[in-house]
């Protein structure tokens, strides 16, 4: 178990089950209109999945630049999450 810490594997892993996660609720969305439309899911699961690549890169001495490089990708991710997620509560808001 410990090496699968050691060289990033379980990070790998983890990514494959958030690809499997995207697929399946795309189709979910796809097929019944129920669950969370695309966009909103694609930006949930990239600022997760950027934090999951600077812990790989930190678990298997990448270093600094990669470590930083995908936290940075994380940002705009994490914030069009949060946009989206703030304009759906708004639009929510409008209809009470």
């Amino acid at each position: 178990m410990a090496e699968l810490f050691d060289n990033g594997r379980i990070v790998d892993l983890i990514l494959a089950l958030v690809v499997l996660e995207a697929l399946l609720l795309s189709m979910l969305w796809v097929r019944t209109s129920r669950g969370l439309p695309p966009v909103p899911l694609i930006a949930n699961l990239a600022a997760g999945a950027f934090l999951l690549l600077a812990l790989r890169a930190a678990l298997t001495d990448g270093g600094t630049v990669a470590v930083g490089g995908f936290l940075m990708l994380a940002l705009p991710a994490h914030l069009a999450d949060l946009a989206l997620r703030w304009r759906s509560r708004a639009r929510g808001r409008r209809r009470d």
